[in-house]
């Protein structure tokens, strides 16, 4: 199942523990959520960098980082942090997460929009793709928070 919530923080959803987020293959997380990412799970932050430096995340790719409470899905959505993201490649990150999150035994993602934004895609364009996937996964809850907001200014609702 999948759930579009219009603004809000991915960190602060009840009974989420595990998220996903868009990444560029350079290895630079300082713009945007990313830079939320790359405090909270600083040692995430050191290996997609190294695997980023040595060639082993590419367009498409993701990176599961169990951090012990749940997983973080870095979605390889663009080449660099210059170039733009590219519907297939979202859809190719989207679908390894879900294959990722069945293997791991996770039931529940919270995720920002991706690919638009600093990715340069519409989003309507994107949110389409990412609905169309989710459908093969109806043990999942994706919880897609499409504009952050802090907790003063927004209301969870799940």
């Amino acid at each position: 199942m999948i759930k579009f919530i219009p603004q809000g923080d991915i960190f602060l959803l009840e009974n989420v523990s595990s998220y996903a987020h868009g990444c560029n293959c350079a290895g630079a997380m300082g713009k945007g959520i990313a830079i939320q990412f790359r405090n909270k799970f600083p040692a995430m932050y050191a290996e997609y960098k190294l695997l980023c430096k040595n060639g082993q995340y590419n367009p498409g790719d993701v990176f599961d980082y169990n951090y012990g409470l749940g997983h973080v899905y870095n979605l390889a959505t663009q080449e660099s942090w210059r170039t733009k993201a590219k519907i297939e490649f979202i859809q190719a990150s989207v679908l390894r997460m879900f294959e990722l999150a069945m293997a791991d035994g996770v039931t529940a993602i919270a995720m920002p929009a991706i690919g638009a934004g600093l990715g340069g895609l519409q989003w309507n364009d994107v949110k389409e793709a990412i609905a169309d996937i989710s459908m093969g996964y109806p043990d999942i809850d994706l919880f897609v928070v499409e504009k952050f907001a802090s907790l003063e200014n927004s209301l969870f609702d799940i």
